[in-house]
C-alpha cells in the first residue's frame, strides 16, 4: 500500500466518463458543461448565450472545489443509470464521494465527502467488490488498487 504523500504525488486518474476535475464538477453541480467546452475559445454550439451562462457557473463551481485535490475519478452510465466513485485530498486528508442515478436525472446535489483512509480503502478492495460494478459499467477496481499499491482481487 502507498502512503498518503505517494498517492498525492501521483498524475490523477480519471475514467470512463470523466477526464478532468472540471468533468466531476459539471455532473455533480449540475453544469452541462465538459472541460473541453469549458477551455474552448469559441462558442462549440450554436447556442452561445447558454454556453457563456454555463462557463460562468463553472467558473464559479471551480471556485467553490479550489482547495480539493482529486486523485481518482470514475463514473459510468450504461443502461443510462449511473455510478460515481471520487477520491480527494484535502488538507491531508483523504475523501471520498460517491453517487448513484437512475435514468431520470444525473449526480446533481450528490457531492456529500466523507472521510475514508488508506486501510479502509484497501480493506475494501481485497476483502469487497468496490469497483466491480458492471450494471452501470463503473469498474474501476483494477486501475484503482494500481493507483493504491494494493493487490487486485476480483471477488465477484
Amino acid at each position: 500500500m502507498k502512503t498518503i504523500q505517494e498517492i498525492t504525488n501521483q498524475e490523477p486518474v480519471y475514467l470512463l466518463g470523466w477526464k478532468h476535475k472540471v468533468d466531476v464538477i459539471g455532473d455533480f453541480e449540475d453544469i452541462c458543461l465538459t472541460y473541453d467546452e469549458y477551455i474552448s475559445e469559441e462558442c462549440p454550439y450554436n447556442n452561445q448565450s447558454y454556453w457563456l451562462e454555463n462557463k460562468q457557473m463553472m467558473d464559479q463551481a471551480v471556485e467553490q472545489y479550489q482547495g480539493i485535490n482529486i486523485l481518482f475519478a470514475s463514473y459510468g452510465y450504461k443502461n443510462y443509470s449511473g455510478d460515481a466513485w471520487v477520491l480527494f485530498e484535502q488538507n491531508g486528508k483523504l475523501f471520498e464521494v460517491n453517487g448513484s442515478h437512475c435514468s431520470c436525472y444525473g449526480l446533481e446535489g450528490q457531492w456529500e465527502p466523507e472521510e475514508v483512509s488508506l486501510k479502509e480503502l484497501e480493506h475494501r478492495l481485497i476483502e469487497g467488490t468496490m469497483g466491480e460494478d458492471d450494471w452501470s459499467g463503473n469498474e474501476f477496481k483494477k486501475e484503482l488498487c494500481d493507483f493504491l499499491g494494493v493487490k487486485y482481487i476480483k471477488n465477484t
